[in-house]
């Protein structure tokens, strides 16, 4: 084993069955109903319990790689990508043994994109809006036969495979749906069932006896069971994996600041430490209809006040990541480096523009406002500490206001009215692309249309009609070169509207327990790729 090997290559390759693979986590999930999660973390997870109709593996040159997952093959295009048709796998089945039919996967789409007419009342739901926007509606999904589904679209997507890969693609069948405590016990289409699920305390899954390794190109399901500890802190987490307690952190952001300092420091845990470009932003977004902050000109004081060096040590500095100045990490098409908002050689903010444009604002004292924060995310809030440190030094008198990460985007943050009545004018996030391409980074954080009551990513409000424009014609651009243009120029539009402050491009700290095998990285989700981790004796090397 060597510092960083997986994101080189396959740490501890092993084809051993059998162990439980061990995860822990800080809070809970956001929701195991795949309608109703935006964390990449549960995304990367719930492949282990259901197959979406597209998945990724890992290509030769490490970029992510579309292959068909519980269909048989990538979608066909027709009508100037207006239409994409599909064949599911012959033979993949439920739990209960029940076959898997384009009728399931129908529903399952249907429930996440228009969940008011499935349940005949007010329903809501906290997954990406893609299928939402671009369905002609709930006909425009048909399902000729048993295994063929036809997805009809108002508008035409070059990159409709992407959306496939969605966990908005899991099946659900519609006898089974206990909306809205599906979350508790979906139905597997993987190798993996549900035994127990004690939210906020812990997660069991074991074997789905009618999941064929055969018929699946994403997963090897080598572990008899996995389990998921949760509830715990951030420091808690780390000590249980030092302990050998758990294997992996499911969170996959990396380990607090101390543990960080020891593991680089101590040879014979360094060995065990990866230090990956994971390809999230760390981001605070700025209410538009907040207060003051309804001025362009108070968002870009916040902007140009933010001390980003600071809110970068509070994730450790240097090894968890850089000052970022765009919304598109580099990893992503359509990055292109500039600066909207320079805070000075030393990253800690340039006070004197700031308080220029607190005074174009009319507000030369400065003002109140919230911020709400994480706190079970240590460093999250450790830099909205930071962030309202660094506004304080122009008079943004700035209260940070806790929340927990089950509950941040479905309760608090991410529901405008909630936002509204609690005077949330900033909130503290973190991004990364849905897929990886310009679009599927920004269309959910900046077009008007993706804003939701609930599970709202867009958290800054931006409705502009140029940049929804714009996202329209990229989407219908099949040239990368032509659309790579498009999406920098909504990089650079949205910044000019100062609703969103990039301040990190993350690169994580993350520790593997010597346990652990097949570790390699996911550049799909950022993270080690739960679908072919497992457990072996020993602990091999690279490979």
């Amino acid at each position: 084993m060597a510092f960083n090997a997986a994101a080189r290559g396959v740490v501890n390759p092993s084809d051993q069955r059998g162990g439980t693979l061990r995860f822990v986590r800080t809070d809970d999930f956001d929701s195991l109903d795949p309608a109703d999660t935006y964390y990449a973390y549960t995304w990367n997870f719930i492949r282990l319990i259901g197959r979406p109709l597209v998945g990724y593996t890992t290509g030769a040159d490490g970029t992510p790689k579309l292959v068909p997952d519980l269909a048989e093959g990538l979608g066909v295009a027709s009508d100037g990508d207006r239409t994409w048709t599909y064949r599911l796998r012959e033979g993949v089945r439920f739990e209960d043994g029940t076959p898997v039919t384009s009728a399931d996967v129908r529903y399952a789409v249907l429930r996440a994109a228009f969940p008011e007419e499935v349940y005949e009342g007010p329903a809501t739901r906290g997954g990406p809006a893609y299928f939402r926007q671009y369905l002609t509606g709930p006909e425009g999904i048909e399902t000729p036969d048993e295994r063929t589904l036809v997805f009809r679209l108002r508008e035409p997507f070059a990159a409709f495979d992407y959306f496939a890969a969605l966990p908005t693609t899991i099946p659900v069948p519609r006898a089974h749906d206990t909306y809205p405590r599906y979350r508790l016990r979906p139905v597997s289409s993987g190798p993996y069932r549900i035994e127990a699920y004690e939210p906020g305390a812990e997660l069991v899954l074991g074997r789905n006896p009618h999941w064929e390794a055969a018929g699946d190109p994403v997963r090897t399901a080598l572990p008899d069971r996995v389990t998921v500890r949760l509830g715990v802190t951030g420091a808690e987490v780390d000590r249980i994996l030092l302990a050998g307690e758990a294997d992996i952190d499911l969170a996959g952001v990396g380990v607090q600041p101390a543990t960080q300092d020891r593991l680089l420091a101590e040879p014979e845990l360094r060995e065990r430490v990866d230090n990956p470009r994971t390809g999230f932003v760390w981001l605070y977004c700025i209410n538009q209809n907040i207060g003051p902050l309804a001025d362009v000109h108070a968002r870009r004081a916040v902007q140009f006040a933010t001390d980003k060096a600071a809110m970068l040590l509070a994730y450790g500095g240097d090894p968890a990541g850089e000052i970022a100045t765009t919304l598109l990490p580099s990893s992503v098409l359509g990055h292109a480096p500039f600066d909207r908002y320079p805070v000075g050689p030393e990253g800690s903010g340039d006070l004197e523009a700031a308080r220029r444009e607190l005074a174009l604002a009319g507000l030369p004292d400065g003002f109140e406002t919230r911020i709400g924060a994480r706190e079970d995310r240590t460093k999250e809030w450790n830099a909205a500490l930071a962030l309202a440190k660094g506004l304080a030094r122009i008079g943004i008198r700035a209260e940070v206001v806790p929340y927990t990460s089950g509950d941040y985007f479905t309760k608090a943050v991410g529901v405008p009215e909630y936002v509204r009545e609690h005077g949330i004018g900033i909130a503290m996030f973190g991004w990364a692309a849905d897929f990886p391409d310009g679009y599927g980074f920004l269309q959910q954080i900046a077009d008007s249309r993706a804003i939701k009551e609930t599970g709202n990513q867009n958290l800054g409000e931006l409705a502009s009609p140029r940049i929804d424009a714009l996202l329209d014609t990229g989407a219908a651009t099949s040239d990368e070169r032509v659309r790579a243009g498009i999406w920098a120029a909504v990089d650079r539009a949205a910044l000019d509207e100062a609703v969103m402050c990039p301040y990190m491009y993350v690169k994580s700290v993350l520790f593997r327990g010597p346990r652990a095998a097949n570790v390699a990285m996911s550049p799909a989700y950022g993270m080690y790729d739960y679908a072919v981790m497992s457990v072996a004796d020993g602990g091999g090397g690279d490979a």
